[in-house]
């Protein structure tokens, strides 16, 4: 198996993790600990469970207030996932492959949420006594956060040139053999 193949299974895999550990963190608070019930548990001074159906997407924009808005925005996020699905099998970078299988994996948590439940699922509520930076979010948000910043890092302060990927390791290497070679 070449390292372009496995960079993207690899890809693969951290999606895969991202979405079962985003599944298994909501069935969590959903059925032990019963936020729904409990609609908050303080845990931190600056941290909280607290249960939030979230019927929107980013920011709580575009909030579905009718079965035909929750069916298009399934519709929406599964063509945003999969053009990200697309984007990551393209890349040969693992650094990019690995922030777009964060998106994937985030993506595919809350798609799953609001496919089953019409809502997602947001119970994570960091905060600073009252004040709060953060809209209530979960996993797949968190992963969905890092993902995009990784690749917006990655676009402003990674160069092509610095042989981050497999096959310019590769003609690196051949390059370098056949300088030595010549001398």
């Amino acid at each position: 198996m070449s390292l372009l193949t496995r960079n993207r299974v690899a890809g693969l895999a951290i999606a895969a993790v991202v979405f079962a550990i985003d599944q298994f963190v909501k069935w969590l608070v959903v059925e032990p600990l019963q936020l729904r019930e409990r609609e908050v548990i303080d845990l931190l001074p600056f941290f909280d469970l607290r249960w939030t159906q979230n019927f929107g997407v980013s920011l709580g924009m575009f909030t579905a207030d009718s079965m035909e808005m929750r069916w298009i925005l399934v519709a929406v996020t599964a063509l945003i996932a999969t053009v990200v699905f697309v984007w990551m099998l393209r890349e040969r970078a693992m650094g990019d492959i690995a922030a777009l299988a964060l998106i994937l994996g985030g993506a595919a948590g809350n798609i799953r949420d609001r496919f089953n439940l019409g809502y997602v699922i947001d119970y994570a509520d960091l905060h600073i006594g009252s004040f709060r930076p953060f809209l209530i979010f979960n996993v797949a948000d968190a992963a969905i956060t890092i993902g995009v910043v990784i690749i917006l890092a990655r676009s402003l302060f990674v160069r092509e040139k610095g042989g981050d990927t497999p096959d310019d390791n590769a003609s690196a290497s051949t390059h370098a053999t056949q300088t030595s070679a010549e001398s």
